[in-house]
């Protein structure tokens, strides 16, 4: 184990709270913070942190796991802010969703003051958060990228724990991933909708897809909790997921790609959401189809 390595964690969430406990599990000392003070409950004790700033002076390198950009901003910036305690030589890694435009803004600030910047974010939900077995992406120094890899092996797969190149082009995969998970989610609803609806049970139609060129991740695992118990995946709510879409097309606007498919897409997660709630789960895009149709997509038990 690294031995510069305290290491302070901000953000206990659905997926934060699980990665700081494998970071414990994996002998790291932790120091840890997030808006609901009970969101602590069960850390040992000491390890709780008052304020953003006080993880920055207890610890070199600082992980952030937070759920939109202006809430990173907020955690980095102000009187009580995470960079007015990171020290020089501290590290922040930022392992939310966010974009590339945020860690520019902060990377000018802290810069200067000789802390290092790198975006991890982050692929797997919350089961693989649990298991330890994340995906991650990270940009910035290779250096400082090997520094901190003890770490995030102590998170992730360490097979699937990619530099993906300068600051900003974790945040930018991460972004391509979701796109691409979500704009398939919406067209396997379709397709499964569209054949059930025409006559063709859903375990053939699913065993048919699985064996053609259109297999996937999704339709082997992701797709299964839902088929077999009508689980929609609520450790990911609707307006986390409508939040990833919007900052996607916003990094398409800004290379100037015009992505109809994916505005489309969109659009029917925000109409998910709009009819399901905040909080509903990320496949809940699935539903309306089923809803539109009135068929459930539920497997026969095999």
């Amino acid at each position: 184990m690294d031995a510069l390595t305290r290491i302070g964690f901000i953000g206990l969430g659905h997926m934060g709270a699980p990665m700081a406990a494998n970071l414990r599990r994996a002998g790291f000392d932790l120091v840890v913070h997030d808006v609901r003070r009970e969101a602590a409950v069960g850390a040992p004790e000491g390890s709780w942190a008052d304020s953003p700033r006080e993880v920055g002076e207890r610890a070199e390198v600082v992980i952030t796991m937070l759920p939109t950009p202006a809430v990173v901003e907020s955690v980095l910036l102000g009187p009580a802010g995470l960079l007015g305690g990171l020290p020089p030589g501290g590290v922040w890694v930022d392992m939310s969703t966010s974009t590339p435009a945020v860690a520019e803004r902060v990377r000018a600030l802290a810069g200067p003051r000789g802390i290092s910047v790198l975006d991890a974010p982050v692929a797997g939900m919350a089961a693989g958060a649990t298991a330890g077995t994340l995906q991650i992406y990270v940009g910035g120094d290779p250096d400082t990228y090997r520094r901190v890899l003890p770490a995030l092996r102590a998170m992730g797969d360490p097979e699937r724990i990619l530099h993906v190149g300068t600051h900003g082009s974790g945040y930018v995969v991460k972004l391509m991933v979701n796109l691409l998970w979500f704009a398939q989610l919406v067209a396997t609803a379709e397709v499964l909708t569209v054949g059930v609806k025409a006559g063709v049970a859903l375990g053939t139609l699913l065993d048919s897809l699985v064996a053609s060129p259109a297999r996937s991740n999704l339709l082997e695992h992701d797709l299964v909790p839902l088929l077999a118990d009508g689980d929609y995946d609520e450790s990911f709510a609707m307006a986390l997921a409508c939040k990833d879409l919007g900052l996607a097309v916003d990094v398409a606007r800004a290379t100037g790609v015009p992505v109809e498919l994916s505005a489309v897409v969109e659009q029917v997660f925000r109409r998910a959401r709009a009819a399901y709630g905040d909080q509903a789960g990320e496949m809940s895009p699935v539903r309306l189809y089923e809803d539109l149709a009135r068929i459930p997509l539920r497997l026969a038990q095999r």
